[in-house]
């Protein structure tokens, strides 16, 4: 929990930095009517990184787990979509509960999301979505919470830099970043 805060300060400042920015926009009004080449379907790999917060003799110490993820969204408009965002854990590990004693084993957990997706600025994508995270031994409920920044190549295609915070409800916190390459249809 201790990433939480810090991580909700940085959100709430790029929100409030891309009202900022939406307050300085101006419509062009050559370009008023619908545009009918607009893609509302974008599909992504993610390659990432999920760090793991534990305590140790020395003190506390992170466990880096390797992951993968394959997000599927719809954009209703430029601005507001819905996402399914899936990621599998690639390691066998165990951690600690908040609160106990002893630790469980996660064995390569597949983690299933499904976010609200806003995009204030040109290249911010900001989400947050409940979800579950499935595996062998047991089924915990997530929120998570997230920033991506698509960086636009041709042919509608894009990279896109992540950081999610998911939160285990009654078990424990990540952190995750990662790189997706993603496709509009």
């Amino acid at each position: 929990m201790k990433f939480f805060k810090p991580l909700l300060s940085v959100l709430l400042a790029l929100l409030l930095y891309s009202f900022q920015l939406q307050a300085q926009h101006t419509p062009d009004p050559h370009n008023s009517g619908k545009d009918h080449g607009y893609r509302h379907f974008r599909c992504s790999v993610v390659l990432d990184h999920t760090y793991i917060g534990t305590e140790t003799l020395k003190g506390k110490d992170y466990l880096v787990v390797p992951a993968i993820g394959l997000d599927a969204e719809y954009w209703f408009n430029g601005k507001w979509g819905v996402g399914l965002h899936n990621d599998i854990e690639l390691i066998t590990y165990e951690v600690r509960r908040e609160g106990a004693e002893h630790l469980f084993e996660r064995h390569a957990p597949l983690l299933l999301t499904v976010d609200g997706l806003w995009k204030p600025a040109h290249h911010f994508v900001f989400l947050i979505g409940p979800g579950v995270e499935l595996e062998e031994h047991e089924t915990l409920l997530v929120l998570r919470g997230g920033v991506e920044y698509e960086i636009e190549l041709s042919s509608h295609w894009d990279i896109s830099p992540t950081i999610f915070y998911d939160t285990r409800l009654h078990a424990y916190d990540t952190f995750s970043v990662g790189i997706g390459i993603g496709k509009r249809f």
